[in-house]
């Protein structure tokens, strides 16, 4: 899914200055295989929100291309992640040769939560805010199981179950970093 053409299209670079209320915050999330260097890119989930407009687009499986994935950036001003300085963004750049830190600024919303002492992953960061999940059970473990039922067994139903999971940590990230006062 494309969200081309929802922010100002523009030249993407960290020196980039523009009024806070204008600024298309972009977020990302990605799932995979698991941690390893073997390990697969399943789903790449983009968040875009300007003022009040919102998108989302996601990639997964052979759709996840390096080309694909700046299409769902494009127009992104910032990029925010959770722990995507240690996972996110050096996989992408892993495996799809993509160093997206050299084409986007980019806050990683753990180090803010750390600060204000909110250890822990995102859920448990979620849960200390009060921020809510349709999917409150659901975490990285069975995000894999999903994307491999979907793969051996065609199950469009666990397909949909691990895009939806992936669509509340991208999502959920935008309410964390304004719940955190970051700009």
């Amino acid at each position: 899914m494309s969200m081309q053409g929802f922010c100002p299209a523009g030249e993407q670079t960290k020196a980039r200055v523009i009024d806070n209320q204008l600024k298309c915050h972009g977020y990302l999330d990605i799932e995979t295989t698991g941690c390893s260097r073997d390990s697969e890119l399943t789903v790449v989930g983009v968040g875009q929100v300007q003022g009040e407009q919102r998108r989302f687009g996601q990639l997964y499986g052979r759709q996840i291309t390096a080309d694909a994935v700046l299409g769902l950036l494009d127009g992104i001003d910032e990029i925010y992640t959770y722990n995507g300085n240690r996972f996110d963004l050096p996989f992408i750049r892993q495996r799809l040769r993509l160093d997206l830190r050299r084409q986007f600024a980019h806050t990683d919303l753990m180090y803010n939560c750390w600060r204000k002492d909110l250890k822990g992953g995102l859920k448990i960061v979620e849960v200390k805010l009060g921020i809510p999940r349709g999917l409150p059970d659901m975490n990285g473990y069975m995000a894999v199981k999903l994307w491999w039922d979907y793969v051996n067994d065609n199950d469009l139903e666990a397909l949909r179950v691990l895009l939806e999971y992936n669509r509340e940590d991208v999502m959920n990230l935008h309410v964390l970093r304004e719940k955190l006062g970051v700009a």
